[in-house]
């Protein structure tokens, strides 16, 4: 798991449609990352999305992962959608 969304959310609603990936969807009471599907916008963006619009700043690193953690992430995730 790259980024974790923390019960500070507000359920906005400005996170979810600004994930390249996907990995963003509403949860129980708050807004969850899957952490398959998150590589901190690795691949599309230099920053991640969902934590550039989050007006609450609830969007935190969970677990700390290599940028070759997450472009191979990337592209296992583009070449299955390609």
């Amino acid at each position: 798991m790259s980024l974790l969304i923390t019960d500070e959310c507000i359920n906005c609603d400005v996170c979810e449609p600004e994930c390249p990936n996907s990995a963003i969807s509403q949860g129980d009471e708050i807004y969850e990352i899957d952490p398959s599907r998150c590589t901190e916008c690795m691949g599309h963006y230099d920053t991640p999305q969902c934590v550039e619009v989050c007006p609450v700043d609830c969007i935190v690193v969970g677990k700390e992962e290599t940028k070759e953690q997450l472009m191979a992430r990337y592209t296992a995730l583009t070449s299955q959608t390609a």
